[in-house]
Order: C-alpha cells, then sequence, then structure tokens
C-alpha cells in the first residue's frame, strides 16, 4: 500500500498574508521594531516546496541583550510594575480577542510556516491559543496566598501574624519549538503575563512568522514597551544567550530531551528557574476488548495527526496479541488512505514535515528500522516532489531493543508491538528515558485504571488521545521534563511564594 502522492502548490493566500510575508520581518525589543545588531537575516522555508518565504532579523547575543534589559527595566520600574491583576487580565483578554479577530490569518501563516493542514491550524492550534490566554485571564485576579496560625514554641506567649503571598519570578526566557507555533508561545506566555512576570521569546528558527504576528496584536493590545519581546534567532546563538543570561530569572523551554540537557548547564550560571516540556515515546495500549471501530483509527490519529511531529504522539502501538493482525491491518489502511500534500489545500489531511534536515531525520529512521529487521507494512520512504513530504508508516516485525522503538523519531511512524498479558505490558511500556503520555484502549473501566495507575506519564488518555484543555496541566516525567503546562499548575513555575511574620 503507498499514500496519496503530495500534490503541487499553488493554492492562494489572503491579502493580509501576502503583506506580511512580503517585507523582511524584525525583531520586537521594548515595543519597537528593530533589525538585528548585526544586521543579519535568515530565511524561512515553505516545507511544502522548500522555497523561500521571508526574511527575518537574525537575533543573536547582543539582541537577547538588549531585549533582557528592556524586560528587566519593564517589571522592575516601568508600568507594568504597577499594573493591576484586572488589568492584567483585561490585556490578556484584549489580546485573546484580537487572536481570535485575524483568526484566518494566523491559520494561514502557521500552515504556510510549519506545513500543517490549514484545516488544522485553523481548528485546533489557533482556537486553542485564543482559549489559553483567555483561561490565563481569568487566573490574574485570583493568584493568593495564606494566612497561617504559628505555634512557636520557643517564644512563650508571643503571638503572630504570618501570611505567605505569590510574587512573579521576575524576568523570563521562553524557547519555543517549531511544531505548534502560536500554541506554544500562548502555552508560555499566558501564564507568565498573568502572574506579572515579562518575557523575553525566542521563537524555533523554522517558524518564527505566527510569534511575529502575534507581537504585533500585544502592542495593539496595549501591553506597555517592554513586557514581551521576540527575537527571533538560532538556538546555538539566541537561545543559548537567553538560557544563560544572568538577568533572566526564569528559562521555559519546550523541545528535545538533548536540547533540554543544554538548557539546564546553560541556566546553571545563576541557578535561574527552569521548566522543561521535553521529549516522549508515548505507549499507545489496545487491550483485547477495546472497541477496535474506535481504537483503530484513533491509533492512526495518535501518531499520524500533526505528521508525527508530536512531543506526545502514539509511536509505540502495543496491541493484545489476539487481536495484533486485525488492528495493524486497520492502522495500515488507515495510513494508506491519508491525503498527502500541502498545507494549505484544502484535501490535505497531512502536510510535509517542518524542514530538510527534519525530513533527513525521519527518512533515517525509517530506513534504520528496515536494517534492524523491522517491515513497513505500509509507507517506509520519503514522497520525492518538491517539499519534505515523507509516507504514513506502520512498522512490525518490531523489538523494544530497536532504535526505531527506542528513540524519538518525531514523524508519522508507529511502531506496532505485540503483547499478551497487562502485567507484561506494564514492564515494556515503562521501558523507557521518557514518560510524557501514554493511552489505553479498553471497555473495561478496572483495567483502565489498573494500567493508567501503573504507566509511568505524566497524561493518560483512555480510549482518546491528544484531548487538551487550558484547565488541564500537561508535562512528563522523567527525561519528558519538569514542571507542568496549562491549568493551574503552572503559576506555580512562574511564582515565588513569600513568608511573612509579623510580632503583633
Amino acid at each position: 500500500m503507498t499514500s496519496t502522492q503530495a500534490a503541487p502548490t499553488g493554492f492562494g493566500v489572503s491579502a493580509p498574508v501576502s503583506q506580511f510575508l512580503a517585507q523582511p520581518r524584525k525583531m520586537l525589543i521594548n515595543g519597537q521594531w528593530v533589525a538585528s545588531a548585526s544586521g543579519k537575516t535568515f530565511p524561512v522555508y515553505n516545507p511544502a516546496t522548500g522555497d523561500v518565504l521571508a526574511h527575518v532579523a537574525e537575533g543573536d547575543k547582543e539582541d537577547i541583550h538588549r531585549a533582557v534589559a528592556a524586560a528587566r527595566a519593564a517589571f522592575d520600574t516601568g508600568a507594568w510594575h504597577t499594573t493591576t491583576p484586572s488589568e492584567r487580565g483585561k490585556l490578556l483578554w484584549r489580546l485573546a480577542d484580537l487572536i481570535e479577530k485575524n483568526l484566518q490569518e494566523f491559520a494561514e501563516l502557521e500552515s504556510l510556516d510549519n506545513g500543517k493542514p490549514l484545516t488544522v491550524a485553523r481548528a485546533a492550534d489557533v482556537p486553542l491559543a485564543v482559549d489559553l490566554f483567555r483561561y490565563m485571564a481569568g487566573w490574574a485576579t485570583k493568584i493568593e496566598g495564606n494566612t497561617i496560625p504559628l505555634s512557636v514554641a520557643y517564644t512563650p506567649g508571643a503571638r503572630y501574624h504570618a501570611y505567605t503571598s505569590r510574587e512573579p519570578v521576575g524576568v523570563v526566557g521562553q524557547i519555543i519549538p517549531w511544531n505548534f507555533p502560536l500554541l506554544m508561545a500562548a502555552w508560555k506566555m499566558g501564564p507568565a503575563l498573568a502572574t506579572g512576570c515579562t518575557v523575553v521569546l525566542k521563537p524555533a528558527e523554522q517558524t518564527p512568522l505566527t510569534a511575529l504576528r502575534l507581537g504585533e496584536l500585544i502592542a495593539e493590545a496595549g501591553f506597555p514597551p517592554g513586557v514581551v519581546n521576540i527575537v527571533p534567532g538560532f538556538g546555538e546563538t539566541a537561545g543559548a544567550a537567553l538560557a544563560a543570561h544572568p538577568q533572566v530569572d526564569k528559562v521555559a523551554f519546550t523541545g528535545s530531551t538533548e536540547v533540554g540537557r543544554l538548557i539546564l548547564q546553560a541556566a546553571a550560571g545563576n541557578l535561574k528557574k527552569v521548566s522543561l516540556e521535553l521529549g516522549g515515546k508515548s505507549p499507545n495500549v489496545i487491550l483485547g476488548d477495546a472497541n477496535l471501530e474506535e481504537a483503530i483509527p484513533g491509533a492512526a490519529g495518535a501518531i499520524f495527526f500533526n505528521q508525527g511531529q508530536v512531543c506526545c504522539a502514539g509511536s509505540r502501538l502495543f496491541i493484545q496479541k489476539k487481536i495484533f493482525d486485525k488492528v495493524v491491518e486497520g492502522v495500515a489502511k488507515a495510513a494508506s488512505q491519508i491525503k498527502v500534500g500541502p498545507g494549505l489545500d484544502p484535501s490535505t489531511e497531512m502536510g510535509p514535515l517542518v524542514s530538510e534536515e527534519q525530513l533527513h531525520r525521519v527518512v533515517g529512521y525509517m530506513e534504520a528500522g528496515q536494517k534492524e529487521g523491522a517491515r513497513a507494512l505500509v509507507g517506509g520512504h520519503q514522497i520525492k516532489r518538491g517539499g519534505y513530504f515523507v509516507e504514513p508508516t506502520v512498522l512490525v516485525d518490531t523489538r523494544d531493543s530497536m532504535k526505531v522503538v527506542r528513540e524519538e523519531i518525531f514523524g508519522p511512524v508507529v511502531t506496532a508491538l505485540p503483547f499478551d498479558d497487562v502485567g507484561e505490558l506494564v514492564t515494556r511500556a515503562n521501558d523507557t528515558i521518557y514518560g510524557l503520555a501514554a493511552g489505553v484502549w479498553t471497555k473495561d473501566v478496572s483495567k483502565a485504571h489498573e494500567v493508567a495507575a501503573a504507566i509511568k506519564a505524566g497524561t493518560v488518555w483512555v480510549n482518546c488521545w491528544n484531548i487538551f484543555d487550558a484547565a488541564l496541566p500537561f508535562g512528563g516525567y522523567r527525561q519528558s521534563g519538569w514542571g507542568r503546562e496549562m491549568g493551574h499548575q503552572v503559576l506555580d513555575m512562574y511564582t515565588e511564594v513569600k513568608s511573612v511574620v509579623v510580632r503583633l
């Protein structure tokens, strides 16, 4: 079976997007759009064609320094310093309204820049970003401390009034990935701004465009200068400088576990706070009693959504032996029917990978798996037309020791693995350095809870996959990260707790 081939491009974009792409894009520092200190720019590519989409200012150490200085001044002495929680909430809500007003423009930019289907960007990426900002707008007025009764044995008879307050951590450096550019900017900025922090955002060099457009709306919404600064550039230069900067109080990073380790090393200089949302190799478990009419398309969606470029993709598919053949045939059939093409094509169901580098990475894993003895039931190859397309791939005859089973591929490649009983399954599912997400498909509620409790992962979906909400915390165990995104738990990542004791 082979997947539908990538169609040629030629789908139009709206006038606002054309106008946005026509001008070299600058960086946002202290409320001004400025060129890089070096004067350098870098090209941004359309992954559906490999053609240059735009040229963007290339931030480096000096630009990061200017942005951090602006954020520091805004936090310490600027208008943001005296902005009330209610006013912060209104600004976040206004920003959400502006994004929603420009939904089509953001969806087109995201599809062009990242490659994902326009239908997905319009239905998921942009609306979820809007919802996140509105959710965090509500939290701005609800960040509270506690009063605490004290019993101090060594001061008999003394009375105290003790309380805690939660204060913004300060200047936050945020480094976001290329797989959900706008949504990841929202995940990072929303709680930082709700708590009263200031931000220096470094978008991925592959996909900076929606972050830069977001910067224009931040100014339009009325955020004071310096509160949000956006510096595009490369990870090894701008990203490294941001993580290491001594005036940054916290760094938040989403990306690979390998780069996460480098972020930690860079942050050690001033022991800044660090939160990390990293890689995964998530087990998706189909038990013998599962409703296969739901589980088979659910398993396909878990790996092929967003071209498999999802940190929590269901890339290890564990299937109970008695239904193994039926499930893998069903997932392979679903893969073979996926319409692969440019994101702007309304009929596209899976777009290109984000870059030529990612294309080589994914194809390399496909080849490595087959060299180790895995067999592609469907797919397994690059689609050799313009752009960075690969076939949705289902690998069978796999073993737990194989590279394709153990390492994060970050592409539309699933390894199918049979198992006998739940005890064996849990041991194998947990045999990984990661712990971001997992899934269980079963009609037995008791089994669902048993497996969910036993698997070491930050999120476990039962009879579903990729269910996200701004109120639901997301993050990983083990080497899948530190801390949580979203929910009220994320507010802990951006606040310090102060204890105050007053002798009465």
